[in-house]
């Protein structure tokens, strides 16, 4: 594991000032230009690896600063920690020491009672802060909530961005409140007994501000990413590159108390070095561990169906906690949609929905008409907890061209089905940000960039993604703030019965999630999934822990009567727990007897649930 070095400016009181680190292995002079009413130039000292470095007696939190390449060149610290006038001004230098936190008795929740609530601070509330997040936070709690994510807060031009854009990785976004205002998030979802995920961006930065071109060679010519050059993981100079990375990770944990980081598309990161990079970023983690006395979870979006990002270092693995499981979506996805266009071709067969409720992928080795090859590698020797789900996400809502969620491709019985299928698996659900109630506003793409070529070419390139789908209209401005001001929140819920009745649903739902024996913890081969094509009935059954659970998924338009299933070698009888056609969810109010015996003939309406326990 490799040494690391502290790099951008870092506030001592101790020292009484800061030290300025930046690497820059091909300039002949590096200073500090300190931004006071009478400018202060501090030359820095040249050291081994190309790193540059000072300390400065005049630099206090708050002071703004450049540093000055060659006499000519003036740009922004790399690893700035705050940008408080945007990408092209002056960093300002930042005090980690002297936030009050009050989460000293906070310990992470294990992986496997994460319930994750993915959101876009931009657009969950009217203000868009982090501040203003925290007095909804009582609600996340209240619905069964144990975990949110938020969408990427590094620095990105202009205030409208879904964050991935970001090209200062170390600053907190200063239109969302800055490092001040991320710490007291954290701090009030800590008091809240909520974890925080944040999602980070390694595999490429945006191109509006983008000036790390010139401090030294962040990006390679040996691969292309989508977004253009590869950053720079194992070509020369790479070491301080996967440096810059691993202490970006190192202080969204450290000095921001976050729990868990959501890596973003991880194939992107491409590293055929000794080690991989991400393998590395675990080993450092746990020694930060072990160091803070805090245990953190690393989770991988990856676009490989490949076990090799979680399995273990003795197995050849990169050691990570847990990864999104893009199959899981697109299974149910194209199942209730009906949509069969651009990457969901190959998907929405019946038998691949009790696959994957069992294993997660369902290309775990098959050929892939999508890709034109084989692909995947089998779950079989991995945790449920090691999976995240979800049914709607940022990508596949807001990647569509009108941003259309769930709630207007589906009819609300339908909506309840799916709500179960990802909350009743036995991996770690994922909602995204107004599923719970059935949001009716778009979650569409948008940018607030200053250049008008790049705008353009942004426009371009959205209009050439969709050409893979059939789907009709124009695409909305990404430019445009009112298509931002629509991707907002409405939360209609609390003025619109039957959205409040499915946030209910969805409470109900998430409390036997965490309350259910046999769901508290699912262990994978313990939890079977069968599915008869002629019927379209998923029968889903937990006994990892008694009471069993037996949940039905009647994905039809009409009424189905079926027997459980004669081959569990369960004994008693069942008892209805919940009904998604009951009325008070806003069903057709049909009734079960109960109790059911196992031979029993069920009659189940049209897109419905059922979920019985067993009664001994």
């Amino acid at each position: 594991m490799s040494i690391l070095r502290e790099i951008g400016a870092q506030y001592s009181p101790e020292k009484k000032g800061t030290v300025f680190t930046v690497w820059a292995p091909k300039a002949r002079q590096v200073d500090v230009l300190l931004h006071k009413p009478e400018p202060i130039r501090v030359p820095l000292q040249q050291e081994a690896m190309g790193y540059w470095t000072a300390l400065s007696e005049f630099a206090n939190p708050g002071t703004r600063y450049t540093f000055i390449l060659d006499e000519e060149t003036e740009r922004p610290d790399p690893a700035s920690h705050f940008q408080p006038d945007g990408v092209h001004g002056p960093s300002a230098v930042v005090d980690h020491t002297s936030f009050a936190w009050t989460d000293r008795n906070w310990k992470n929740l294990p992986l496997h009672q994460y319930i994750i609530y993915e959101l876009h601070v931009g657009t969950f509330t009217p203000e868009g802060t982090f501040e203003s997040i925290i007095e909804r936070l009582p609600e996340l709690k209240e619905l069964g909530i144990t975990a949110i994510e938020l969408m990427p807060v590094a620095q990105f031009p202009g205030s409208r961005n879904w964050g991935y854009d970001g090209v200062l990785p170390f600053a907190v976004q200063q239109s969302y409140g800055g490092p001040e205002g991320l710490k007291k998030l954290v701090n009030a979802c800590h008091e809240q007994g909520l974890a925080v995920v944040l999602d980070v961006v390694y595999n490429h930065l945006g191109p509006e501000g983008n000036y790390l071109h010139d401090f030294g060679p962040y990006f390679t010519g040996k691969y292309k990413t989508p977004w253009g050059p590869a950053l720079n993981f194992d070509d020369n100079h790479a070491d301080a590159v996967r440096n810059y990375f691993l202490q970006n990770a190192l202080m969204w944990l450290r000095n921001y108390h976050i729990d868990a980081l959501r890596l973003d598309a991880v194939h992107a990161i491409y590293d055929m070095g000794a080690k991989h990079f991400l393998q590395e970023l675990q080993e450092h983690v746990q020694e930060l561990e072990e160091q803070v006395g805090r245990d953190f979870i690393l989770i991988a979006e990856s676009d490989l169906n490949d076990v090799r990002l979680i399995n273990p270092v003795e197995r050849g693995g990169y050691g990570l906690d847990a990864q999104w499981s893009d199959d899981f979506h697109h299974v149910i996805h194209a199942m209730v949609t009906g949509e069969q266009e651009g990457y969901y071709v190959g998907f929405g067969k019946p038998e691949q929905l009790a696959k994957v409720m069992e294993r997660a992928f369902v290309y775990d080795g098959l050929y892939s008409e999508h890709r034109h090859r084989t692909f995947g590698s089998s779950t079989e020797h991995n945790r449920a907890e090691q999976f995240v789900v979800c049914s709607q996400n940022h990508d596949q809502v807001g990647n569509r061209m009108l941003g259309e969620r769930l709630s207007d491709l589906v009819d609300f019985e339908t909506l309840k089905v799916v709500a179960g299928l990802v909350i009743l698996s036995p991996f770690v659900p994922m909602l995204f940000m107004g599923e719970e109630y059935g949001e009716k506003n778009p979650f569409l793409y948008f940018v607030s960039h200053g250049d008008e070529d790049l705008i353009e070419a942004v426009r371009k390139g959205r209009r050439e993604e969709f050409k893979a789908f059939a789907w009709q209209g124009e695409a909305p401005d990404p430019q445009s703030e009112d298509t931002f001001n629509r991707s907002k929140l409405s939360r209609s819920y609390t003025s619109d019965a039957r959205q409040n009745q499915l946030r209910e649903f969805y409470k109900r739902l998430l409390q036997l999630r965490k309350n259910a024996a046999a769901l508290s913890r699912p262990e994978k081969d313990k939890v079977s999934a069968r599915l008869e094509a002629h019927d379209m009935v998923l029968h889903l059954v937990h006994q990892t822990s008694e009471p069993n659970l037996y949940c039905l998924f009647n994905l039809s338009d009409t009424e189905q009567s079926i027997n459980l299933a004669p081959a569990l070698e369960i004994s008693g009888s069942w008892k209805a727990i919940l009904h998604s056609a009951a009325a008070e969810w806003g069903g057709t109010g049909a009734e079960l007897p109960n109790p059911l015996e196992q031979k029993a003939a069920i009659r189940l309406s049209p897109k419905s649930l059922l979920i019985l326990q067993q009664q001994h």
